[in-house]
């Protein structure tokens, strides 16, 4: 008797899904494979091509001969912020502050705005040596020295809320520039150099709030996207905050044991708009661009089944929600919720995660970098092309691509999926 599958987003397909073993999920990654340092120019990396079970490479500059007019790019424009900063205890205990989200004003361009205070929720190197007390970083403006202060204000789990003072008639975003570091990955075993404030940077990022690089972003240059614009290829951005949960690596044996973090995102009307009346295929820059698509999907869903809370989406929820609904009627609904609220942002949070069992709804391509071993990001890709992402990454060490954030890049046809 042939045994009865599970209906999708089904109680009992996500039982599956969370029992899917992360050590199936690996591969080799020699020292020597990972990008320390990014290439002289941006659209000089390699790019694997993968369609179909096929693969081919190309260079990243080739990318406008590659697209056709009916092609739709969506780029995560979040910026970098200088989220480390370094201080200094009275007894010379060195306490690295590692700014996570906004806190109060929880808003992050209200927080970024903010003059003399601001709290933020923070991770604490060296926290053992800070129980309390004011501790305190110094910078010069202009040959003038002053100072930021941080008070510990309660702890959040792991994290600790930091209220932030200062002296001078700087926004927090102008402080952190002067006092922070730009938060490179710690895979890549050193300190960030004044290069990496343009490098690990996209050309085109402008809401700051992430604390890392939508990394597939960094090969295009201005002279791809002006060739990519000529061509007439749409291109549009929305925006998802990078979290430090990123860097995080899966320590359960199966996936159902790890906690995804909360992403911060905002997308325009106009994004949903060209969603749902122009016939694109959609190709999602980075795996920032990928989860926010998706997570916009599944919260049109949830608005259409009347739920208020629509635009907060849940690690596990797309696998419990109808999965009968077509991209147009959840966008229908989405821009309904925009025209009622007369509006042209909305901003939600996702901690969706992305799976092999997962049948995306949105994207039908994705350019994404080389991901570490038994990640969140490999799942997302084996969710994409099946167990040809072994085939993929055995091509790539074999064929001398860098890895990992300044490595170089592919484009990955989705296997299958709702079109």
């Amino acid at each position: 008797m042939t045994k009865k599958m599970p209906a999708e987003n089904s109680p009992e397909i996500i039982e599956n899904l969370k029992e899917i073993r992360i050590e199936d999920y690996t591969y080799d990654l020699p020292e020597e494979r990972i990008a320390k340092f990014p290439l002289e120019r941006r659209d000089a990396s390699k790019l694997l091509i993968y369609d179909d079970g096929e693969i081919c490479e190309r260079h990243f500059r080739d990318v406008p001969e590659m697209l056709q007019p009916d092609h739709m790019l969506v780029f995560n424009n979040t910026k970098v912020i200088y989220a480390r900063v370094l201080f200094r205890k009275t007894t010379g205990a060195i306490i690295e502050v590692f700014c996570l989200e906004p806190y109060l004003p929880a808003d992050y361009v209200q927080s970024f705005a903010a003059y003399g205070r601001c709290e933020w929720k923070c991770m604490v190197g060296n926290l053992k040596k800070w129980k309390e007390g004011t501790i305190y970083c110094y910078y010069q403006v202009n040959g003038v020295d002053y100072q930021l202060a941080a008070t510990r204000k309660s702890r959040e789990e792991n994290d600790v809320i930091v209220e932030f003072t200062w002296d001078t008639s700087l926004s927090f975003s102008e402080v952190l520039e002067y006092c922070g570091r730009i938060p490179i990955p710690p895979y890549l075993n050193r300190e960030s150099e004044d290069d990496d404030k343009i490098r690990y940077q996209t050309v085109y990022s402008k809401n700051e709030g992430s604390v890392a690089a939508p990394t597939a972003g960094l090969h295009f240059s201005l002279s791809v996207l002006d060739a990519l614009r000529e061509k007439g290829v749409t291109i549009e951005e929305l925006t998802l905050h990078v979290g430090a949960g990123t860097f995080r690596p899966v320590k359960s044996e199966t996936i159902g044991g790890h906690d995804m973090h909360t992403e911060h995102i905002s997308v325009r009307r106009e994004v949903v708009a060209h969603l749902l009346n122009h016939p694109e295929k959609v190709i999602a820059v980075g795996t920032t661009s990928v989860r926010t698509l998706e997570s916009l999907y599944w919260m049109g869903v949830k608005r259409i089944s009347g739920d208020a809370g629509f635009n907060s989406l849940g690690q596990w929820e797309a696998y419990s929600l109808p999965s009968s609904y077509s991209v147009q009627e959840s966008m229908s609904a989405l821009l309904e919720w925009f025209d009622e609220q007369e509006t042209e942002l909305l901003k939600a949070k996702t901690t969706i995660i992305i799976v092999p069992g997962y049948t995306y709804r949105v994207i039908t391509a994705m350019f994404t970098n080389f991901h570490q071993p038994q990640s969140t990001l490999l799942l997302l890709v084996a969710a994409a092309i099946g167990e040809d992402w072994r085939k993929v990454y055995h091509y790539a060490l074999t064929h001398d691509f860098r890895f990992l954030s300044y490595g170089d890049s592919s484009l990955l046809k989705i296997k299958s999926g709702i079109k």
